[in-house]
């Protein structure tokens, strides 16, 4: 059965939570708003809690018989990741990614919604709450960024020119081989800088599903380059891999050979 996408009907409930649970606490947030969860690296405040709540509420009604899986709620429960296995469409939410930075009132976070079915990521959304541009993806249907049809330049030759994000015990083999290293501080604010091409790799060995499953999916669909250093396919169920994503295969396959030469100990 093929499954209908709500592509329009989340975009609007995106900007709709953005502005009411989201912008309306941006520098905004006291004390008791914000606390520490595994680590003091690892923050909530309650722009998390309260968007994702909403989400969680309304993205099922867009598609009845979805479920959601979402940050802190997985967090709380990690029995909740085990529905990205389930045969139903499930809703991929991280209500505020970047939240140390939104916790210091830096301007430099996202929030993302992916949506799977049947273990594969169908439909993806990034949307920068501060300047309103959302980035949208539907499997082979291609990637846009505020309505427009957007393309990763693929005509990049030399690894020396790139500019991107690393992280992971590997990505110390690219210092000094690639042009500059970005400290974001979001996954979204990765993705959007690939697909506006400013910025032309990632590498990541972190895979909560959350930050990726919806910028794998919109990075590919752009025409990037995306896979596993292992050559495993990507799905959103997958928590453990070292990701890799350039602008064209050979770039990909060049950085491929310096990351997977890197032995991680444990």
């Amino acid at each position: 059965m093929a499954l209908s996408i709500p592509i329009t009907a989340v975009t609007e409930v995106l900007h709709e939570v953005a502005e009411a649970e989201v912008l309306s606490r941006f520098r905004n947030l006291s004390r008791a708003d914000i606390r520490s969860k595994s680590s003091s690296q690892d923050l909530v405040t309650l722009a998390d809690i309260e968007a994702e709540r909403v989400l969680t509420r309304r993205l099922p009604d867009l598609l009845p018989g979805s479920s959601v899986v979402g940050e802190e709620a997985a967090y709380a429960d990690p029995g909740v990741l085990d529905r990205l296995t389930a045969p139903g469409p499930v809703w991929i939410v991280d209500p505020v990614d970047g939240t140390g930075n939104f916790s210091k009132g830096i301007a430099r976070f996202g929030m993302i919604v992916a949506l799977a079915y049947r273990g594969e990521t169908v439909a993806g959304w990034i949307l920068d709450p501060i300047d309103g541009r959302i980035a949208v993806a539907e499997r082979g249907a291609g990637a846009t960024l505020d309505g427009r049809r957007v393309a990763i330049k693929t005509d990049v030759g030399r690894l020396g020119t790139l500019e991107g994000c690393a992280f992971g015990p590997r990505s110390k083999v690219l210092k000094g081989r690639v042009r500059r290293f970005h400290h974001l501080g979001s996954a979204a604010q990765v993705y959007l800088g690939l697909l506006q091409n400013r910025l032309q790799f990632g590498v990541f060995s972190r895979l909560m599903p959350w930050d990726h499953a919806a910028g794998i999916l919109l990075h590919a669909e752009a025409g990037g380059q995306v896979g596993l250093l292992d050559g495993t396919p990507y799905r959103p169920a997958l928590r453990r891999g070292d990701l890799l994503l350039a602008p064209n295969a050979a770039l990909w396959d060049e950085m491929r050979s310096l990351l997977r030469a890197v032995t991680v100990s444990g």
